[in-house]
């Protein structure tokens, strides 16, 4: 699949299969948010990769929302030091979503399907991962193959039309 479909295809994946990633292809997946735009090459990240099934059902209790991490192959948590400002937090957000992003659109791809989940329990997903204190577990990203459809380019997409979110010139 080439770049633009698997933008067309990419679709959030909440059910997954059985069947194992390669890890090779986990570590393209991975290499995706590696290489993925940071402001200023900041890096702040660091992805934890969680295959454990035992480790995946605990870290699917951390948000209301991350139910689908408990079936998933694999989980790639997404890491930021506790940011020191207002700042510094709202450009780790947005490398974090081109991190995410990178990393949606390789396993698409790859026919691997995404979800993603915000983190509502540091603490408890701290100590599950093992992340030391003074950073924050901001997201999680399931990794599996779908259970419901494979991954192909959506041709009528649940979206606000083209001619209302484009503005030329102006608004």
């Amino acid at each position: 699949m080439d770049a633009w479909d698997a933008i067309r295809a990419r679709r959030n994946v909440r059910s997954y299969t059985s069947t194992p990633i390669p890890g090779a292809d986990i570590d393209r997946i991975l290499e995706a948010g590696w290489r993925s735009p940071s402001a200023r090459n900041n890096q702040h990240w660091d992805f934890v990769l969680v295959t454990d099934p035992a480790v995946l059902q605990e870290l699917s209790t951390v948000w209301v929302g991350a139910g689908h991490i408990a079936s998933a192959h694999a989980t790639i948590a997404l890491v930021i030091p506790e940011p020191p400002d207002e700042r510094t937090k709202l450009l780790d957000q947005y490398d974090l979503g081109q991190a995410t992003m990178a990393m949606a659109i390789a396993a698409t791809e790859l026919g691997v399907g995404t979800g993603h989940s915000a983190v509502g329990e540091q603490a408890k997903a701290r100590a599950i991962l093992g992340v030391p204190d003074g950073y924050l577990v901001a997201y999680l990203l399931g990794l599996g193959y779908p259970a419901d459809r494979p991954l192909t380019p959506i041709q009528k997409p649940s979206r606000r039309p083209f001619t209302e979110v484009v503005h030329r010139g102006s608004w």
